[in-house]
């Protein structure tokens, strides 16, 4: 008895809602064709003008952040190879070779420290500013949703008013409709008309600390790391002086236009002659004099220590950790026009039924908007894949969720 009774609760809610979507749909094309009059608030409309520019610029500044910290932990690799790269060709009796080892030590351990501080003072920063917009842009959609269900409650009460015959009981019960309808909508619209203007004032505020956070990272991280390069340097200087005596000669190839050349070496060309083969010679300095101290080194300026260029290609997958994927129509495991996977890093309760519920941890398999005009800006539409590989029917599994309280896993 109590299932069959909680069934008729369920199948009453969803008639409930077919209704209020039917309603809200013919009061919008009454409105769109001019025939019924529409509740407007510029000052709000203003108000989210400034919340979806403050979202996007926001977004926009999340994927770029974390494009950023790809591209360190990218550069934290590189550097890592060429210092290992390093303490693979100093010969063990290379005098500085213990000195060499640490410095590659401190500088793995100084580039883990400031991924780390970027992590935690600029990216979960971010993180948690963005996640106060999902629940925000919920409530200004169920506010505008509440407008529509209140002015259509006053038209009803206006044309039953103005009816040549009038049913003062159903006029009652009009009235009593649109009073609730009024409160309701004006609950949700003093509240947003509040927190609108302090959220987008505190924009100013957050990106100040946002961006400090960031300049102040990496300046005391090029500090440290230029002292490191400048202890390697002086190593490098101590090994030179050891080896003194021999030279190394960097010879540049002839083009392959050039005509072929004898075992007899040619005659070198006058000084500043355009035929010159050019010739770097790097001669070290003579060994030490006799009661110099060994492995003594030759303080340089910064501008004369540098370190070997290295190029990094990252790509855009990088930011969400994997590889764009396919889509996946025509696959039988998959919804059709499937696009990529999220899962939710936090619940998300549903405000409305077109809305997907989330647990932290489902995973959902992105589609794309029927009618993209429908798509809002943050809001992805999809199917948990429980329900998908329980049903397999969209229609009654899809819905919207927001796009901030998920990450992308494939």
């Amino acid at each position: 008895m109590a299932e069959m009774g909680s069934k008729g609760v369920t199948a009453g809610k969803i008639a409930s809602n077919v209704q209020k979507k039917l309603t809200r749909a013919q009061e919008k094309v009454l409105q769109k064709l001019g025939k019924a009059d529409e509740t407007k608030d510029e000052q709000f409309e203003q108000c989210v003008q400034n919340f979806n520019k403050q979202l996007t610029e926001g977004t926009r500044l999340q994927k770029d952040l974390r494009t950023y910290l790809a591209s360190v932990k990218a550069m934290h690799e590189a550097s890592k190879k060429l210092n290992e790269c390093l303490q693979e060709v100093y010969e063990p009796d290379w005098p500085g070779r213990e000195e060499a080892s640490k410095i590659a030590e401190n500088n793995d351990l100084l580039w883990m420290d400031y991924h780390q501080k970027l992590v935690d003072q600029a990216l979960l920063t971010m993180d948690t500013y963005l996640g106060q917009f999902p629940d925000i842009k919920s409530r200004i959609a169920k506010r505008g949703r509440k407008l529509v269900d209140y002015d259509s409650a006053r038209h009803h009460y206006e044309s039953l008013q103005t009816a040549k015959k009038k049913d003062e009981a159903k006029i009652a019960k009009a009235e009593e409709e649109l009073i609730k309808a009024q409160k309701v909508f004006e609950e949700m619209n003093v509240d947003l008309q509040e927190e609108l203007p302090s959220l987008w004032n505190s924009r100013v505020g957050f990106y100040v600390n946002t961006f400090q956070s960031i300049a102040g990272l990496e300046e005391n991280f090029h500090k440290e790391m230029s002292k490191l390069n400048q202890n390697l340097n002086d190593v490098l200087v101590s090994l030179e002086k050891q080896h003194g005596s021999n030279t190394f000669t960097v010879k540049a190839q002839p083009s392959d236009n050039a005509p072929a050349k004898g075992n007899k070496s040619p005659s070198p060309p006058p000084d500043g002659s355009p035929a010159a083969t050019p010739e770097i010679r790097v001669n070290h300095e003579p060994e030490p004099a006799s009661g110099a101290t060994p492995g003594a080194t030759i303080p340089k300026s910064p501008s004369q220590s540098s370190l070997p260029a290295v190029v990094v290609e990252t790509f855009s997958a990088t930011v969400n950790g994997t590889v764009e994927g396919g889509s996946g129509a025509g696959r039988l495991d998959l919804p059709p026009g499937f696009m990529f996977k999220v899962q939710a890093q936090h619940d998300y309760t549903a405000t409305d039924t077109d809305e997907l519920q989330l647990k932290a941890g489902d995973v959902v398999l992105v589609i794309p908007f029927q009618n993209p005009e429908e798509q809002d800006e943050g809001w992805l539409m999809g199917v948990k894949e429980s329900d998908w590989n329980q049903h397999k029917e969209l229609e009654k599994c899809r819905g919207v969720f927001p796009e901030n309280f998920t990450e992308r896993v494939q």
